[in-house]
């Protein structure tokens, strides 16, 4: 039986929690470059596989080595504002057309960006903690997919419609710079740990 108060308070929790995180930003980009809909199942089938896991795992993640799991999530920041800083691109800022785009390929690229990305966050740690707390697996993984669909759908929404006012190639730009911080925190927090 699911308890819908459980539930509502670690979609709150999750929620949160996800909103500043770097999921909501990778939403948002890919939301102004492809079709929503692909993107968001891709995203949402991700989250899905991170809340089965950290909901199986339990408390476990928790033992990780923090300073060791803060070095490569740095690097994977640095890499990813490279990408984004020195992608060619065609100088077209209009979101491809679904005939450009197949549902595969949009869907899987979202899927391995969120599934790479979350692996050993805060909302999957966050999730697994709250899955040995309550002792409610059931209750906790619909509440914490809950929370992470809604900001991913915020993201996409978000980039499409900032798409309409913003430049693609400041958006891209804004996007590395805010990733370059993160990485910055994450291995300062490696080091410092």
């Amino acid at each position: 039986m699911i308890s819908l108060t459980v539930t509502a308070l670690v979609f709150g929790v999750i929620f949160l929690a996800e909103l500043p995180d770097k999921t909501a930003l990778a939403s948002l980009m890919l939301g102004t470059r492809y079709r929503a809909s692909y993107v968001f199942a891709g995203v949402a089938a991700a989250f899905a596989v991170h809340v089965a896991l950290a909901i199986a795992a339990g408390s476990l993640l928790t033992l990780l080595p923090h300073r060791l799991l803060q070095a490569v999530v740095g690097i994977a920041f640095l890499l990813g504002a490279a990408v984004l800083l020195f992608k060619k691109d065609d100088d077209d800022e209009t979101i491809k057309a679904p005939a450009d785009q197949s549902f595969w390929k949009v869907s899987g690229a979202g899927f391995m960006l969120i599934l790479v990305a979350e692996f050993g966050d805060l909302t999957q740690i966050m999730t697994a903690n709250l899955a040995a707390r309550y002792d409610d697996p059931l209750s906790v993984g619909l509440g914490a997919v809950l929370g992470l669909w809604a900001v991913a759908a915020l993201g996409i929404v978000g980039g499409r419609t900032l798409l309409r006012y913003v430049p693609l190639a400041l958006i891209t730009k804004v996007a590395a710079l805010v990733m370059v911080a993160l990485a910055g925190f994450s291995l300062y927090e490696a080091v410092a740990g």
